[in-house]
């Protein structure tokens, strides 16, 4: 049978993007221009902050000792965790060489990036974990220069707990700006900075077009939008777990979906009328973001089998993606299409936003379909080498000046044939007669 949608989204408002184009392309503009003194100004109109933009060591010192010892420990764990996590991605990659023909080699290498600049978001709430999955990360690839730049809180600067996190995974520098002004400070090198290879870190949607004007001048990890989530449960499903599961993910806005995709009606109708209950035992900032994100964005999808479900679940292409459902392993090697994946209801995805150790930068909006998370590949190069030598150098010149012939590049054929005509002994005349 089709899918049957017991809850569908309302329309997305159409976005004025054209002027959010503009606005951040005239702040770019003026920052590469005016330097650091458009930044500072960007930073009094819009941070609303006076203070000092790098943060010295006695800073970070001071910050923290104001963080409590139980919030230190459990930043302790999660760092752990995706420390250990980045480090088993980086014995994944591998260099080697190999002898294609007799005398030709070929080789690849993995060489990190020099410079990354970080970007943790501020707004409601503050993203420590979001300090460690960056950072960490990018250390652990081998990363030479790491800058991180949070959103300071007017009068106060960088909460304490993310600048804590950002020094114990091991930023090089931490400057106190937020917004479009971060990352042009970064990319630009601004405030002693390294100018950044790559910029990496979920922002928001000035962020991102920032990120997405700066891209191919800079790298960048994605250009991502509101976060998503996705469960699959079947009847076998708590059905408490998977609504305060939804709740959880609404929480983080109003424009983030949250999707229930299920073979079970009567699950899904305990689901629905639950989650409208717990948002309300939500602190008041978080239960607005929680009820608009289920009203207007969430949807629950009713399926005939667990095909179909996972079908759907493709087509979706969550950020993040939890099976609350029997037989596992057969979710695990069906499921492609998604940002991370969380399998069984003793895990959430709020262990993976917070410290259970794979990255939580993560694609959105479908981009799942064809791309993958933060990762030490994202701050790793993988290039190629090759070396050939006289015993293969025949082979390789005829089949290129060939090809090259045939696609009236001349030039190229010439730099291929004249190999052969030192080594043969060739005249200039031949060259000439060769060249018609």
């Amino acid at each position: 049978m089709a899918v049957t949608y017991l809850k569908r989204a309302e329309p997305r408002p159409v976005e004025e993007s054209a002027d959010l184009r503009d606005s951040v392309a005239i702040m770019l503009a003026r920052i590469e221009a005016e330097g650091e003194e458009a930044a500072l100004a960007y930073a009094r109109q819009f941070d609303r902050w006076e203070g000092e933009i790098v943060l010295s060591a006695e800073a970070r010192a001071a910050a923290a000792a104001r963080v409590p010892q139980d919030l230190k420990d459990a930043i302790g764990v999660a760092h752990g965790n995706i420390r250990r996590f980045a480090e088993a991605q980086k014995a994944t990659l591998q260099e080697f060489e190999v002898e294609l023909m007799p005398g030709h080699w070929a080789g690849q290498k993995q060489i990190p990036v020099s410079s990354a600049g970080c970007y943790v978001p501020g707004g409601r709430y503050a993203h420590v974990a979001s300090a460690l999955m960056t950072v960490t990360t990018a250390r652990v690839a081998g990363v030479g220069h790491v800058t991180a730049a949070s959103p300071p809180r007017p009068g106060h600067g960088i909460p304490d707990a993310i600048v804590y996190a950002m020094d114990l995974a091991g930023a090089d520098m931490i400057l106190n700006l937020g917004g479009v002004q971060a990352i042009a400070a970064m990319a630009n090198g601004l405030f002693g900075a390294r100018p950044a290879d790559i910029l990496v870190g979920p922002g928001n949607s000035f962020v991102a077009e920032a990120k997405r004007q700066l891209f191919g001048r800079v790298g960048i990890d994605m250009v991502a939008g509101p976060t998503d989530s996705l469960i699959i449960a079947d009847e076998s499903a708590d059905a408490e777990l998977v609504a305060w599961d939804l709740v959880g993910q609404a929480e983080h806005g109003a424009d983030s979906p949250v999707w229930l995709v299920t073979d079970s009606r009567a699950l899904a109708e305990q689901v629905m009328a639950r989650v409208p209950q717990l948002i309300e035992t939500l602190p008041q900032v978080n239960a607005d973001a929680a009820r608009v994100s289920w009203a207007e964005r969430a949807e629950v999808v009713l399926c005939a089998s667990r095909e179909e479900m996972a079908r759907v679940a493709d087509e979706y292409g969550p950020e993040h993606l939890h099976v609350q459902a029997r037989d596992l392993d057969w979710w695990l090697g069906r499921l492609s299409s998604y940002g991370s994946l969380f399998l069984g209801e003793h895990t959430t995805v709020a262990f993976g936003d917070k410290a259970s150790g794979p990255n939580h930068v993560l694609p959105t909006s479908g981009a799942a379909r064809y791309t993958g998370g933060l990762s030490v590949h994202k701050f790793t190069k993988t290039v190629t080498w090759q070396r050939t030598e006289a015993q293969a150098m025949p082979v390789l010149a005829r089949a290129t000046a060939t090809i090259s012939r045939l696609e009236g590049m001349v030039g190229h054929a010439r730099s291929a044939e004249v190999r052969l005509e030192r080594m043969h002994g060739d005249t200039p005349a031949l060259r000439r007669a060769a060249d018609g």
